[in-house]
């Protein structure tokens, strides 16, 4: 068996697009840093409607963007205002707190319009949690893409196929998108923790098949091919085991106390508002 754990989303609508939320999962609630996964989309929107995520916190975590379609408008209480288009990479470092909304422009807006990406969370390293918080934004041209035996690859984040992608690291991390024709073979690159998830089509592992929107946890440092049965869309996860984390709203950290201080500072309003944003929050569920 190569396939440790198969992980089935669980799907909700949030004002109007499907999330398929994946990590974390009652039996896998990490792989290497990544602690949470969310598939947003496809989504089709009319002029006048689309995204609205009011102001919300995060702790000792970086949250990772990725668009495959649309426009997401990025504000943050650094004073960050930064549209994350297809290809790009938005990563917003946490460390001992941030503030941040993901709305639309009103050029997005006011036509008809679609979204379809995914968000990811990155745990800090125990050391890095209460690091000052941080925005980092690249393009999608200044990903490494690259050509691996003949099956287009991007590399978001890590090293992998001899390539070093130039978004910041915290941790030894793999992050790759790649693109399958039917009848494709990849060879799976080495981790000490690694997943696949597959976006659009279907693919096999050794002759294991992993459906659409299915995540497939793979054991440990096994060498592995994906074959494509469909044309396919897939991304590849993983990195280095982390110690344990806890996770509560939007806060992650390795101390149950500290997520505690951190929803009564949310509570209380002692985080930093949002820069051209002020006016709204989503309340501590609960409160």
């Amino acid at each position: 068996m190569n396939i440790k754990q198969m992980i089935e989303p669980r799907q909700k609508d949030l004002d109007g697009i499907t999330v398929r939320r994946i990590l974390p999962f009652s039996r896998q609630r990490m792989v290497g840093p990544w602690i949470f996964f969310d598939h947003m989309g496809p989504a089709r929107f009319p002029a006048g409607k689309g995204i609205d995520v009011r102001p919300h916190p995060h702790i000792n975590l970086a949250t990772v963007t990725y668009l495959f379609e649309g426009e997401i408008l990025h504000r943050d209480s650094l004073g960050n205002l930064q549209a994350i288009h297809p290809g790009d990479v938005n990563l917003m470092v946490a460390g001992r707190g941030i503030t941040h909304s993901e709305r639309e422009s009103d050029e997005v807006r006011n036509v008809d319009h679609s979204l379809h990406g995914l968000q990811l969370w990155h745990a800090l390293p125990e050391a890095d949690e209460e690091i000052a918080p941080a925005f980092y934004h690249y393009k999608s041209k200044d990903l490494p893409h690259f050509s691996e035996q003949g099956i287009a690859v991007r590399l978001i984040m890590g090293d992998a196929y001899g390539f070093t992608s130039p978004v910041k690291t915290f941790a030894k991390t793999l992050y790759v998108e790649v693109h399958m024709k039917a009848g494709d073979r990849l060879r799976i690159p080495h981790s000490e923790e690694r997943a696949i998830y597959v976006a659009a089509g279907h693919i096999h592992i050794a002759d294991e098949e992993v459906p659409q929107y299915h995540m497939a946890v793979l054991e440990h440092d096994m060498d592995s091919t994906i074959y494509a049965s469909q044309d396919s869309r897939i991304a590849l996860i993983g990195g280095e085991k982390m110690t344990k984390r806890y996770i509560e709203w939007n806060f992650v950290s390795s101390r149950k106390a500290r997520i505690e201080q951190a929803k009564d500072d949310w509570r209380n309003q002692r985080f930093a508002k949002v820069a051209g944003d002020e006016d709204e929050f989503i309340p501590l569920p609960g409160s």
